[in-house]
């Protein structure tokens, strides 16, 4: 074999290699539930000069947060393929499956809020309280530049915010006095916020309203499922909620038993009402009566009218008294 035979023999070698390394290799699909974006030496392919903050993803932010948090639009590659790319680029897929995870938890340090379990929070009245519940969340697909390259881990940030809002509603969470004076919505924080879950996780959820225009993750939905107080301040906690109920029970039953001595009240002026007007609309009757014989006949007719109605009294007397002149 001479050195021409080597040298192409290299040369066919090298250019089998580089096919292999560079172009076939080149090709990538993208999932159904993933999205991609290609970088070129580093940087995203972007969607000209446009940013989110232009964006509906930034319509809950305020004018300062969106120069804040604004992000280049960059081309989202859907799903399909094959699609291609030179050596010089890169592709970064991200799932955009919506995905649940304990609020407790802690991507950082997952042996943190006993490892995920419960996550602690202060109430009002210094209660130190446990709190159990779910976060779900998806990445935002119009802010896939945040996710991949605003900050280093995500899913990080977006819990530590969620965190910081929950304890901060928690720690200054009051329910509205009623104008009734309902006792039972008074004085006990822990309470207070196991009878308003469900405002306390709207609240949550219009809160984390923003992070996707933050963040690129999306808040879908967040359920606090319990409330728990301290070990050493349940039994206490057991016999004033029991005393509360007791006395919201008693208010109960005596507004239902003054509602009912009112109703029975209205019936009965209603019934003597009745009445009266049944024994009054024959005399006003009789009244019309005579005011037409008096006014067709004269004062004969009259005098007939009471002369009949004396004999009709006298055949049903069966004793009649005469005064004598």
């Amino acid at each position: 074999m001479d050195s021409v035979d080597i040298v192409s023999g290299m040369v066919l070698g090298f250019i089998a290699w580089f096919l292999v390394r560079y172009l076939v290799a080149g090709i990538y699909t993208v999932n159904q539930n993933e999205r991609a974006v290609k970088t070129s030496f580093g940087r995203a392919q972007r969607v000209g000069a446009a940013t989110t903050a232009e964006d509906p993803v930034s319509d809950c932010l305020n004018a300062e947060e969106k120069q804040r948090y604004a992000c280049p639009q960059v081309r989202v590659i859907p799903p399909g393929g094959p699609y291609f790319k030179w050596p010089w680029e890169r592709v970064y897929k991200v799932s955009v499956a919506t995905d649940t995870v304990s609020m407790a938890f802690d991507p950082l340090f997952p042996q943190a809020n006993q490892s995920g379990s419960i996550l602690e929070a202060v109430t009002k009245d210094q209660l130190n309280t446990g709190l159990t519940g779910q976060i779900r969340y998806r990445v935002s697909e119009r802010n896939l530049y945040a996710y991949l390259f605003g900050v280093k881990f995500s899913i990080a940030h977006v819990l530590g915010y969620f965190v910081s809002v929950l304890r901060e509603r928690i720690a200054n969470f009051e329910v509205p006095k009623s104008d009734d004076g309902d006792v039972s919505q008074m004085g006990i924080s822990i309470n207070d916020l196991r009878k308003n879950l469900r405002d306390i996780n709207e609240h949550m959820d219009r809160e984390c309203a923003s992070s996707s225009a933050r963040y690129g993750i999306q808040l879908e939905a967040s359920l606090i499922t319990s409330i728990d107080p301290p070990a050493e301040v349940e039994s206490a906690l057991a016999a004033i909620n029991t005393a509360h109920n007791q006395v919201s029970s008693d208010i109960s039953l005596a507004q239902a038993s003054a509602d009912q001595k009112i109703v029975q009240s209205k019936r009965a002026v209603e019934i003597e009402t009745l009445k009266a007007q049944a024994e009054v609309e024959p005399l006003r009757l009789l009244a019309s009566q005579l005011s037409t014989l008096k006014q067709t006949g004269g004062d004969g007719a009259l005098e007939a009218y009471v002369r009949n109605v004396r004999l009709g009294l006298f055949s049903r007397a069966g004793r009649v008294v005469l005064e004598v002149e």
